[in-house]
């Protein structure tokens, strides 16, 4: 019994680990509330209501003027969402980062 307890909290919290990036700006409610952490139906529908009131959200941040939507939740969604289609989450480098000053040593 605890190991199906176990299972199901896995599969939960790597389906959220996996999921990709939502456009924020032409999401529906429920697409919202089911992709991002700490945001049920009601605080989607208030992201809705607040971009149809006042148009596009331009930065992430933005989110913050919508009720209920704190920074906290707005920091650990920020991976999570796109403002456009075009948006694209840059992957990491695998070049070192070396100062100037420290290249010419080497």
């Amino acid at each position: 019994m605890m190991m199906q307890k176990l299972l199901v909290m896995l599969a939960f919290c790597s389906a959220n680990a996996f999921a990709s990036p939502i456009n924020i700006n032409t999401a529906d409610a429920k697409t919202i509330a089911d992709s991002l952490n700490g945001i049920g139906i009601k605080k989607a529908e208030a992201i809705i209501n607040y971009r149809t009131k006042n148009g596009d959200f331009k930065s992430i941040d933005d989110l913050s003027h919508v009720s209920g939507i704190g920074a906290k939740t707005i920091e650990k969604n920020k991976t999570d969402i796109l403002l456009n289609d075009n948006t694209s989450i840059p992957a990491p480098s695998n070049q070192p980062v070396i100062s100037e000053s420290i290249d010419k040593t080497i």
